[in-house]
């Protein structure tokens, strides 16, 4: 009977588990040195994959890994995303990076974590994204003391490692706004990265696809925004992440980018990076 017991319990135990399974960057406009590299891709990581389908969006879906080898022989971008978590645009875009097999980062606002959003960065984080630091506020952080500086951040490094174990790496400055007093706070390399104005409502989808493909390059990061609502930068990325595979380009993390190109992560690094490049 005590077995009995417990095989019921475990069962009934299952079937609950089952069911419930801003800012104003500047764009950047080099439109030199675009990649078609269709046929050099090998087996690090595959084209589009055939009769693929996105995921449903749930609360608690448990994926697997995406998993592929970044070969630094050949061009490699990294997709990054601002002004998240939450449990609509974040999660559409999740959708799409596992219909497409492709990694990704998202760089947190604090105040935007709660329960539920951390859903979806546990979410991203298990499929092998990486989750940076946004600030807090999400305000003009070259106005702040040194002290108002550093507690924006530590407010949001010490709300990914709750959720992920691990600390944020890499902080995109909110406005791309930096003074010499940020670099001397933020232990972290500062990410900026080649936009389309997907936070204005009126750059409709077309146009977005059409000035990131303008800006492509080995080594570039490309940023983009998943705050709630942005249904336009999601179908944009139903065009742009196949067009690039297509073009032999390799999705990385920052990390990832940062070690295809040979450059050390230092939180003494002063530069406000676009894109890397190899040393």
């Amino acid at each position: 009977m005590k077995k009995l017991k417990l095989l019921l319990i475990s069962v009934i135990s299952a079937a609950l588990l089952t069911s419930c399974s801003g800012g104003t960057e500047t764009e950047v406009t080099d439109s030199s040195n675009n990649t078609d590299n269709t046929n050099d891709m090998n087996n690090t990581q595959s084209a589009l994959p055939e009769d693929a389908a996105p995921q449903e969006s749930e609360e608690n879906a448990v994926s697997a890994p995406i998993t592929y080898e970044i070969d630094p022989t050949k061009p490699v971008i990294a997709l990054t995303f601002d002004d998240g978590p939450n449990t609509t645009t974040t999660n559409e875009v999740i959708d799409l990076l596992e219909k497409y097999q492709v990694r990704a980062s998202f760089f947190l606002i604090g105040n935007n974590i709660n329960d539920e959003s951390a859903k979806a960065v546990k979410r991203a984080y298990d499929l092998g994204c990486e989750i940076n630091n946004h600030s807090k506020t999400h305000s003009y952080m070259d106005k702040m003391s040194a002290e108002e500086i550093k507690e924006e951040i530590a407010f949001v490094s010490d709300k990914v490692k709750e959720i992920t174990g691990e600390p944020t790496t890499f902080f995109r400055p909110p406005y791309i706004a930096v003074n010499d007093i940020m670099y001397e706070s933020i232990d972290m390399p500062f990410i900026a990265g080649i936009g389309c104005n997907d936070w204005e409502d009126s750059v409709d989808a077309e146009t977005r696809v059409k000035r990131i493909q303008r800006q492509l390059r080995d080594g570039v990061i490309i940023l983009m925004h998943d705050a709630e609502g942005n249904s336009k930068t999601v179908e944009a990325l139903d065009t742009l992440i196949p067009f690039m595979l297509e073009k032999g380009y390799q999705f990385a993390t920052v990390s990832e980018l940062f070690e295809a190109k040979g450059v050390a992560i230092d939180g003494g690094d002063t530069n406000l990076y676009n894109e890397v490049k190899a040393e």
